[in-house]
């Protein structure tokens, strides 16, 4: 995983003083412009690592500081646990690196060290189409769950109905470039779509992090509810194999081929109702067929009826 290797680059770094990224790849087995890269985050997020050019050269940790990493600021600490914390909560080893990792950061560092790793949760697994953009807000609500302060949200539910309300940020969570915001409130925890937060303001009230709140395993369970509730209604749909792309782009992780044969696919979609999966899939018209679910070809049936007296 790529938090072992910033974690590996960064103590390789400390126990020899200077390494090129030639010798980085070489002990960690990767390319050199994967270690590279991963110098080049190192820098980019706020570690005190810089390269030095001329013969003899290569990349170096400002300050020569010791494998205790007395030589890492606290903003410079919270910023490596940031980086690398995403990836501890897929990987064991990770885990393990950041909890000694940890117990070799100074006392005074520990407890925001701690919470910046566990602010962001990455989850590549996709809930239909793609925002590619990152919300400006996010460095914001990131900064109030490692100091653990309570923010006021501007929030914009789906309905458009705009709501001010103080909640405690327990954690993020990037699901492919959509951003979400885990956090308590009077009525138990919720889960708030960055991309709708119109206002942010973090105030200096403490928050009280539940005991034994783990993000990983919270999302875990958002999850698990959402997926329930995406699964209600399900279609099989025959298409040519060249657009099962254009299908999961549509339906996300809720997509999955069951068989292939002569250049056709036999697909598995589901969508919260029929209704909804007749809606993906009308305007694909001859070019996807429904082969199960009576009442998805029903609402498609409607729907035609409905086009048909619209454009007659």
């Amino acid at each position: 995983m790529r938090a072992d290797r910033l974690v590996a680059a960064l103590l390789l770094m400390q126990a020899r003083g200077r390494v090129t990224a030639a010798e980085l790849a070489a002990e960690l087995e990767v390319s050199v412009a994967t270690a590279r890269r991963d110098l080049e985050a190192l820098s980019a997020a706020g570690i005190p690592v810089y390269p030095q050019p001329g013969r003899g050269g290569g990349w170096e940790l400002v300050g020569r500081a010791r494998t205790d990493l007395s030589g890492l600021s606290a903003s410079e600490a919270q910023a490596l646990f940031v980086l690398v914390g995403p990836a501890a909560a897929v990987s064991a080893e990770a885990k393990a690196a950041l909890r000694k990792l940890v117990r070799a950061l100074p006392e005074t560092f520990r407890r925001d060290a701690e919470a910046a790793a566990d602010a962001v949760v990455i989850d590549p697994a996709r809930w239909g189409q793609r925002d590619k953009e990152r919300p400006e807000l996010v460095k914001d609500l990131q900064r109030a769950v490692v100091a653990r302060r309570k923010v006021r949200l501007d929030y914009v539910k789906r309905s458009g109905e705009r709501s001010v309300r103080v909640v405690d940020p327990l954690g993020l969570v990037d699901k492919d470039d959509v951003w979400y915001l885990v956090a308590g409130t009077p009525e138990g925890q919720r889960t708030f779509r960055v991309d709708r937060v119109a206002g942010v303001e973090v105030t200096d009230e403490e928050v009280v992090r539940p005991e034994g709140f783990e993000l990983s395993e919270a999302w875990d369970r958002v999850v698990t509810e959402v997926e329930r509730f995406q699964t209600s209604a399900e279609a099989t749909v025959v298409v040519q194999e060249r657009h099962v792309r254009v299908l999961r782009s549509q339906f996300g992780r809720h997509c999955a081929v069951e068989s292939t044969e002569d250049g056709m696919a036999r697909v598995r979609v589901s969508a919260p109702t029929p209704l909804m999966v007749a809606q993906h899939l009308a305007g694909w018209g001859a070019l996807a067929e429904v082969v199960e679910s009576d009442a998805v070809r029903a609402e498609l049936r409607r729907l035609g009826g409905e086009l048909l007296e619209l454009y007659r």
